[in-house]
Parts: structure tokens; C-alpha cells; sequence
């Protein structure tokens, strides 16, 4: 009887329980088959898609987002607009148009950012505040100013401190951000750009760094944040809307909806905090990639004579963003991009080409938004004579035409561009000339070629820009969507995609340049010509090589791409990435990136002289002849060999070099003007980046549970003591 009494007892306790602890089965309030730990797992722990931003460095410090220390970080999800007064660290949900305003009016900046020289003068005192992208740590910061400048400085200093203290507190409590974007904020916002007003000033050929070629700047990017950062996908934010649309209903529960952030870098557990020692400690990587460039017709590198004039055509394959792997730059610097292959394809369909006077020859550069690095590692390999650029050399370069954003340029049913050139020169000129002779050869197309205002300082951010410090007579046009300013309000911002350009503008823009080149090669300004005439962009080319780099669908995957290569990755990030191995013009093609592979087949294809008759097969990449390369070995289990001048050049910085299996920093050199004002960009290694959501009880209730437990099994154990006497006592009467 006792054991029985103890029976009902336990099932009374369990009863308790039960109607104590509320029962939830799944996010969605819906009983769900579980057939597995991971499949509890899954269930529990939500997976969000989305892009990281990362830690990045250079010699002075770092950039970009962290976990702050070497553990996962979980905080408790709140909309920006939802937030008052904060007493533990929460996961913000931040909206794309509240971005901008969240990153520079709520956090606090740690360190000093010196954006430029302020000379003051005043009875014959002096102060100098520190220069263009010098990253200064606020302790290490010494004025060294007569007692005069010091009230003056004191003031400065002070009420900056002033106006962010009130902040302190809220930016202490952020345990990291959610951010929530798509292409409605694209209608809403004037503009978002993350970069400076006037980007890569540092390595501009004239003095005036000061002007505002991006007006719709924040600098956001530039900065360092000592929390994780996360951009949601389409999937991302239905995962996190589902969970958050639920709390109303969980209202009462005691349980909070978390954000779990693992994104960990390997520069923070070592505490390498900048270029120079992550890569000592083998922390991270330097920025980098491959660029590639072709000749048209192809160039006989084992013979020296008759070399011809060239006109080099150029244009940049990546960009950046706040988020890494959310680069796409659609029309800074894709629009060019896509220009240059629709110009290459229309003139690989021109007969003679191997008569004309010069030799044209395309430049496709990685790297271009971290310091330059294509360009200035071409034009290093030029001074060494390296294999990367067999065939070339500086002194046969004649003219340079760049092709820039190109992808804003149709208002009111004309396509403008304008021309910016890099100095008066007779062979400037010529190719100013050209660009108006290639206009009126397209007069029914509504094209219109302007010169850029002679009030602007000089050249728009290019990679122009290291043509000209490398050798200020360098005679240069780029062709640009904009004349003053940028049109592009989107400038290095992840809404700068395929809805942010139009394609008629792109395609004006390649009729443009390859009529142009033409022009140029063939030294023939008759508009009349036949040949002329007969050079056409192909359309359907253009818009399909567009959904092709600006997509995720089809992405890397469509039928153009796939015929060359086999994609690793499906969406196009058209960030640069980093550089893997030992640098080779020669490389494994398995550290090379997609986009680069895939320019590499297409301009020795569209540039071959074999197309259409007998060629050989290269069933392992290897051709047998020295002036042949082998195409489209990885989308075919046999390739092509064709006659083709096609190059990888390697592109990172001129301040590295990789020995020994390991990257060292070569001191400056006062002869590279460039190099001396390198900040040598490195990303930082990570073993994974993921982020979950799910929803946690409060610690408050399972303290209230643990102390409800105790007292039921203590009122419990006296029931016990007292039936128990009460029983004893019971069978001694009987």
C-alpha cells in the first residue's frame, strides 16, 4: 500500500510539471516527425542565408566586422525602432534605408580617422592635423601645439567626445546586427554608398583629394566594428520574420527569440591586428586574384619586328560592398565589363583584322578597389618583362581607352557618356575624335559622346589613376555614365545590381567602343567605310553576359559560362578576393576565381585565329605548340587548342612578396610613389561563418521552474513522511 501511495505521488508531481512547462514542438506551433537528433537539431536551430561582413586589415589597423572574442555571440532579436533602453547586449534588426543612419549616428568610433590635412596658422603658431587614411589610436595621439593651438585643439578633441557619449552605452549592449534589405529600398533611398566621397584618393594624379566625386558617401565600410554583421537573404528574412511574427503569440512564455553569430576570426583569437603581423603569424591572406588579358588579332611573341602601336582597351571585373560576398557592382565597374566583351565578341566577326596599323589589346583587372592592384601589378610586370605580359611592353603602349560605369547612361531615350581625359595630347585627341566619328557612324542608335567639364580636377577614381602616377604622360581616356559627379547612388553598396542599370545603355556603350577601336587600329576616320558599318553588338549577347554576372539566377550557371567553364559557385560575389599559392602567370587554375576562368576561355576564344577550321585537342589543358592555348577544358573532357595571345597576370599588391610558402612585406621604396602610400589589404582567415535563430527560455523562468521543483518535491517528501505515519499508525490500531 505504501509503494502505491508512493506511485500516486510521482504521477501527481509529473502532472505538475507538465501543466507548469509550456510545450513547444516547432517555430511553427506545428507537431513535426523527428526521426533524428540532427533532425531536432534543425528543427530547433533555424540556419539563416545571408552575407557576412568580415574583418579585413591593412599596415595601420582593421576594418569591418568580428565576433568580438573567440565564442559564438547570442543575443536577443529587437528592431532598430523597437529599442529604448537596452540592459543586455541584443541582436538588432536593422532595415536597409535605417543602415547609413544606425552605423553613424549610434555607434561610437574608437579610433580617430584623419580624412584630411588642416593647416592652422595664427600669430606664427602652427598646429597639422594628420593626413588621408592614417588610423591613429586615440591613446597614441600626441598635439604637439604651441600653448596658444592647445585651448583650440582641447575644444576639438572634446566635443567629439561630447557628441558620442551619449552613445556609449547603446553601442556596449549591441551584440551584433541583422541587416534587412531588397530591392524596394532601392525606390526608397536618395542613395547609399558606403564608401568616401572621393574613393582611393590616396592614389590620385592631382592634388585636389578634397572633391566629391560620390555624394551619396557614408564611409561606413572604411570603418571598425567589434561585433558581427550580417545581411540577410530573401530566405534570411523569412527565417527571422517567421520566428519574430510568433511573439505575440509566445507572449507570456518567458522565452526570447536569439540570433546566434558564429563568426570568429582567426586574426582576433591571435591577436594580429594588422597586415603585417597576420600574415607573420599566417592569419590571413593578401587581397588579390587574377587579371587576364588578350590581343586582337593574336600577337607573335617569338618575333620582335614589326611590332605595332597599341591601343589598349581596359576594364575592372570586381568591386565591394559592406558585405563581402554581396559585390555585384552592377554599374560600377560590371556595366564596363560587360561593354568590353560585347566590343570584343562584335570585332572577333571582322574580317582583316590582322591589317590593321595597330594592335588592339584587352585588359580585364581584379583587385582594382583595394589599392589598385591589377593595374599596378601589370604595369610592374611590364618594367620586369615578365612572362605574365610576354609580348608587351610600356614603351609600345600608345593610347589607353578604360571603359567605367557605362550602365546609367540612357535618359530621355539618348544614351550620354562622357569622355574624361587625362591630359591635352595630340594622341588624346585622336582618340576623342574617334569616339565622335563612332557616334555619328551610329546616329540612329541616339548615342551621344560629351566631353567631361574642363572645371573637374581631373579623372574620375579609375584605374587610370595608376597609368597616370606611374607615368604622368600617359595619354588616356575613360568613358563614364557621368561627367561631374557619380550617377550612381549605389556606389559599392550591395543594391548596386542588375535592377540598377539598363542594358540598352551598356549595349550603346559597346557599339560605342568597338566602332571606336576600330577607328583607331585601322587609323581609317572614313564613316563611309563598309567595315565600319558591318561592326555590330549583338544584343542578346549583351543582356545574357549581364544576368550571367549580376545574377544568381542563372547566375554562373547559365548556358554562356557553362560552355567555357564549370562554375564552383552559382551567384557571381564580384568581390576580389584573395590570393591563394604562389603567384604564376601560369597558375592552378583551382585558386584562380570563376569570373576570371571564364574571361581567360572567352578572349582566347573570341580572339583566336583558328575559329571555324581544323584545330587540335588538348585533353589534359596542354597544348602542343608554344603560341597555342587550350580552351573550354573544363566544361568538355577534351579541349580546344587555338592560336591565341591570352594571359593570367597575377594581382596583388607591389609592397608583397611570396617566398617560401609564406607572404613578407617589402619595405617602400621612395621610386614607387604608389607603393609608398599602399595599404597592403589583407582578409583575415575564419573557419566557418554561419547564424543561427531560435528561441531560448528566459534564465528568470527556469530559475522559477528549478525553485517551483523544489518546493513541490520537498512538500512532496513531507506528504510522503506524514501518510506514511498516518498509515503506520493506521495498521498498529488494526
Amino acid at each position: 500500500m505504501a509503494m502505491g501511495l508512493l506511485r500516486l505521488v510521482a504521477l501527481a508531481f509529473t502532472l505538475v510539471l507538465v501543466s507548469i512547462l509550456p510545450l513547444h514542438v516547432s517555430l511553427a506551433g506545428e507537431i513535426t516527425s523527428i526521426e533524428s537528433v540532427p533532425d531536432l537539431q534543425k528543427l530547433m536551430y533555424v540556419a539563416v542565408d545571408g552575407y557576412p561582413c568580415v574583418r579585413l586589415l591593412n599596415l595601420s589597423g582593421e576594418i569591418g566586422c568580428s565576433n568580438p572574442g573567440l565564442n559564438k555571440v547570442v543575443a536577443p532579436i529587437i528592431k532598430l525602432k523597437d529599442v529604448k533602453d537596452l540592459v543586455q547586449p541584443h541582436t538588432i534588426l536593422v532595415t536597409a534605408d535605417e543602415m547609413e543612419d544606425f552605423f553613424t549616428r549610434h555607434l561610437v568610433i574608437t579610433e580617430f580617422v584623419f580624412t584630411s590635412t588642416l593647416v592652422f596658422k595664427a600669430n606664427q603658431f602652427s598646429f597639422l592635423l594628420l593626413h588621408e587614411s592614417e588610423t591613429t589610436d586615440c591613446n597614441e595621439y600626441t598635439l604637439f601645439l604651441n600653448s596658444a593651438i592647445h585651448v583650440v585643439t582641447w575644444l576639438l578633441v572634446h566635443l567629439e567626445w561630447i557628441r558620442v557619449s551619449s552613445d556609449l552605452s547603446f553601442a556596449s549592449k549591441i551584440g551584433g546586427v541583422l541587416v534587412q534589405s531588397g530591392s524596394n529600398f532601392q525606390q526608397k533611398l536618395k542613395g547609399f554608398s558606403p564608401d568616401k566621397k572621393f574613393p582611393q584618393a590616396q592614389f590620385s594624379p592631382y592634388e585636389n583629394v578634397e572633391y566629391k566625386w560620390n555624394s551619396a558617401a557614408s564611409s561606413i565600410m572604411w570603418k571598425n566594428y567589434n561585433f558581427p554583421v550580417y545581411l540577410l537573404s530573401e530566405s534570411g528574412i523569412s527565417a527571422v520574420q517567421e520566428i519574430l511574427s510568433k511573439k505575440k503569440m509566445k507572449h507570456g512564455t518567458y522565452t526570447s527569440d536569439v540570433a546566434e553569430f558564429n563568426m570568429v576570426m582567426e586574426t582576433t583569437k591571435a591577436g594580429t591586428h594588422n597586415s603585417e603581423a597576420c600574415l607573420q603569424e599566417g592569419t590571413c591572406l593578401p587581397l588579390g586574384g587574377y587579371s587576364v588579358w588578350s590581343s586582337l588579332p593574336p600577337i607573335s611573341v617569338s618575333s620582335s619586328n614589326n611590332r605595332k602601336p597599341v591601343v589598349l582597351t581596359v576594364a575592372s571585373m570586381d568591386s565591394a560592398s559592406f558585405f563581402r560576398d554581396k559585390s555585384f557592382g552592377a554599374d560600377s565597374p560590371i556595366s564596363g565589363l560587360v561593354a568590353l566583351l560585347g566590343a570584343v565578341d562584335a570585332l572577333s566577326r571582322v574580317d582583316g583584322l590582322s591589317n590593321l596599323k595597330k594592335q588592339l589589346v584587352f585588359l580585364v583587372l581584379t583587385g582594382e578597389t583595394w589599392g589598385y592592384l591589377g593595374s599596378r601589378r601589370f604595369l610592374h610586370e611590364l618594367d620586369l618583362h615578365s612572362d605574365a605580359v610576354a609580348g608587351l611592353s610600356d614603351t609600345s603602349i600608345e593610347t589607353v581607352l578604360e571603359i567605367g560605369s557605362v550602365g546609367k547612361g540612357l535618359s530621355g531615350g539618348i544614351n550620354t557618356f562622357f569622355a574624361h581625359k587625362t591630359r591635352v595630347s595630340s594622341v588624346t585627341n585622336m582618340t576623342l575624335d574617334a569616339l565622335k566619328i563612332a557616334q555619328d557612324s551610329l546616329a540612329s542608335k541616339n548615342i551621344k559622346i560629351l566631353s567631361a567639364d574642363t572645371a573637374n580636377p581631373g579623372i574620375p577614381p579609375s584605374s587610370l589613376m595608376a597609368f597616370m602616377r606611374k607615368n604622368p604622360q600617359t595619354s588616356a581616356v575613360v568613358l563614364e555614365d557621368f561627367d561631374t559627379k557619380f550617377v550612381n547612388k549605389f556606389y559599392h553598396s550591395h543594391l548596386d545590381d542588375l535592377s540598377n542599370i539598363n542594358s540598352s545603355s551598356v549595349v550603346a556603350a559597346a557599339s560605342v567602343v568597338a566602332r571606336t577601336l576600330y577607328i583607331l587600329a585601322s587609323d581609317n576616320k572614313d564613316t563611309s567605310n563598309s567595315a565600319l558599318g558591318s561592326i555590330h553588338v549583338n544584343a542578346s549577347f549583351i543582356e545574357e553576359l549581364l544576368t550571367c554576372l549580376l545574377a544568381c539566377e542563372p547566375g554562373l550557371s547559365c548556358n554562356l559560362v557553362k560552355d567555357y567553364i564549370s562554375p564552383t559557385n552559382t551567384c557571381p560575389g564580384n568581390y576580389a578576393g584573395v590570393i591563394l599559392g604562389e603567384p604564376s602567370s601560369k597558375p592552378y587554375l583551382g585558386y584562380v576565381g570563376d569570373v576570371s576562368r571564364f574571361l581567360w576561355n572567352f578572349l582566347a576564344d573570341k580572339t583566336s585565329v583558328q575559329k571555324g577550321n581544323t584545330t587540335s585537342v588538348c585533353s589534359k589543358g596542354v597544348c602542343s605548340k608554344i603560341d597555342e592555348v587550350c580552351i573550354k577544358a573544363e566544361s568538355n573532357k577534351e579541349g580546344t587548342c587555338v592560336v591565341s595571345t591570352t594571359r593570367y597576370v597575377p594581382a596583388y599588391s607591389t609592397r608583397l612578396k611570396y617566398n617560401d610558402g609564406a607572404w613578407t612585406i617589402l619595405p617602400q621604396n621612395s621610386s614607387d610613389s604608389m607603393g609608398m602610400v599602399d595599404p597592403v589589404w589583407t582578409e583575415s582567415n575564419w573557419d566557418t561563418i554561419r547564424v543561427h535563430v531560435y528561441t531560448v527560455q528566459h534564465s528568470a523562468y527556469d530559475n522559477a521552474v528549478l525553485v517551483a521543483g523544489i518546493i513541490v518535491t520537498t512538500l512532496a517528501y513531507i506528504g510522503i513522511l506524514a501518510a506514511k505515519s498516518i498509515i503506520t499508525k493506521a495498521l498498529k490500531q488494526d
